[in-house]
């Protein structure tokens, strides 16, 4: 089968678009054919080089979202078909989905979204698990309550614009000025473009703080929290230096229910996925430099 694969060393600069051995599935497993992969630019910067074994992997195929069609089933694999339409989250210790076939266990998979097509549901997956996780599980976001979202026009901010909306809550999104109008037809009640004005001049007392961007505005969001609040960071660890509210970075889990449930939301017209460009996987290379560049917003999908 074709693919897209580097090594530890090369990084993005050595993604090579290749034939490489066919991907088979294992117990549990099903084989997918690829329709579209989501990618995350700086996904291999992260420590996805060790197997599940625990031995180091020479080489990888990235990409971890998926959208496609179940072509086989591993030894033991029930609750889904040969010919169902199905999208999910892979194992990163795993090879991923920038290639023509991948296989996923099949309780990392959900029934495809009807009404999107592959291409929107490979954009699903990653932001859409962060973006629940981050404001539901972690930061027990409730109707009513007021939250601000840093990154509001990327991949995960603008899930997290629509899924705060729909849970009722007031939405501040935050970003650099172009993505204000983005945000504000997702959902949210004002814009801060970053890139014009302080946020500690224009917010206080949020609820929540969910943040997708890191840096100097992680750094300063500790003094818009309201007390008995809480900070939730995707991005980075944040700057703990009060007692009164609650400081979290957590790292997005694997969730086949949560997943069915975005699938519904989708369905429902209350998400809608995020696209920012589709290339071809032969030029995976060409789309994470790209994707890496700035100015993409939401998720870069590859299509075999």
């Amino acid at each position: 089968m074709k693919a897209i694969r580097t090594s530890e060393q090369a990084g993005v600069s050595g993604l090579v678009f290749e034939e490489v051995p066919d991907a088979a599935p294992m117990v549990g497993d099903v084989l997918v054919k690829v329709a579209a992969c989501g990618i995350t630019h700086d996904e291999l910067g992260w420590p996805i080089w060790t197997c599940r074994a625990g031995h180091r992997r020479t080489v990888i195929i990235p990409g971890h979202e998926v959208s496609g069609v179940v072509t086989a089933l591993g030894v033991g694999t029930a609750g889904i078909a040969v010919g169902d339409e199905v999208f999910g989250l892979t194992d990163q210790f795993r090879d991923g989905a920038a290639a023509e076939y991948v296989a996923v266990e099949a309780r990392n998979l959900a029934p495809k979204p009807r009404t999107a097509d592959h291409v929107h549901a490979a954009a699903v997956p990653r932001a859409g698990l962060t973006a629940w996780q981050g404001l539901f599980a972690h930061g027990k976001l409730a109707k009513g309550q007021t939250v601000v979202i840093h990154g509001a026009g990327g991949a995960v901010g603008s899930m997290a614009v629509q899924l705060a909306r729909w849970a009722g809550a007031e939405v501040i999104g935050t970003g650099r000025g172009h993505s204000r109008s983005l945000v504000l037809e997702l959902g949210a009640d004002r814009f801060i473009a970053l890139d014009a004005d302080r946020l500690e001049d224009v917010v206080s007392q949020a609820d929540l703080v969910f943040d997708a961007a890191g840096g100097k505005v992680l750094a300063e969001s500790s003094s818009v929290v309201k007390p008995g609040g809480t900070l939730v960071s995707v991005a980075a660890f944040p700057p703990f230096g009060r007692g009164d509210t609650r400081e979290i970075f957590f790292i997005q889990e694997q969730n086949r229910a949560q997943l069915a449930e975005l699938a519904r939301l989708v369905d429902d017209g209350h998400l809608l996925p995020q696209v920012g460009a589709v290339y071809p996987l032969a030029q995976g290379a060409r789309a994470y430099d790209a994707k890496a560049a700035g100015g993409i917003p939401g998720r870069v999908v590859l299509q075999p």
